[in-house]
């Protein structure tokens, strides 16, 4: 199942699709991010966020459902079903079309290069199972579920372990691609 969404993925790694995902990641970062991170501060100001921590215990979790009151763990589980739905995708596609772009360009032989290109996905997977885990804990707040807010706080550092080394593997692709491209221009030049 991997390699066909791999492989599905490659197929569509073309400059078009690279450049249109680039111009929709961008437009949300600079445009719509912004806002959204605006009316998340209203409620999340003094006791953050489980989007933007790396890490929270249970407690933590908790701690925060208390600190957002009822209005803001509304809000909290509002955003997790309408903004935070579109993100991961835009982000996850953007980086998953960007590294198939990259690798196909440096030519690898080996398919499981060619397989990075899932690394994004695996980032937006434990995105959405970590929006739907915090939301439960907010939903059912003060009830406690353990076992869902502890899954919560790693499946949170977990989106962001995937989601660096997708920007690792873009950045590292994209570098030995312009060093290919350079270093073949050079022989070029050279056996001229």
């Amino acid at each position: 199942m991997i390699a066909r969404w791999s492989d599905g993925l490659l197929k569509i790694s073309k400059p078009w699709w690279v450049l249109t995902s680039l111009v929709v990641f961008l437009f949300l970062i600079i445009v719509i991010l912004p806002q959204q991170s605006a009316e998340a501060e209203v409620y999340s100001a003094d006791v953050g966020s489980p989007d933007t921590s790396f890490y929270y215990s249970s407690q933590r979790l908790y701690d925060m459902a208390d600190g957002y009151g009822l209005e803001g763990r509304q809000a909290y589980i509002n955003a997790r079903f309408t903004f935070d739905l579109i993100w991961p995708i835009v982000y996850a596609l953007f980086l998953s079309l960007s590294i198939g772009w990259t690798v196909k360009g440096l030519q690898l032989k080996a398919d499981r290069w060619q397989r990075l290109n899932i690394v994004p996905i695996l980032g937006l997977v434990f995105d959405y199972l970590e929006n739907i885990f915090a939301s439960i804990v907010m939903a059912r707040y003060p009830a406690k579920t353990i076992v869902i807010s502890s899954l919560s706080g790693l499946f949170t550092s977990l989106k962001w372990i995937f989601i660096g080394a997708s920007f690792v593997i873009l950045v590292g692709s994209l570098i030995l691609l312009i060093l290919r491209k350079l270093t073949r221009s050079r022989k070029v030049k050279q056996n001229q």
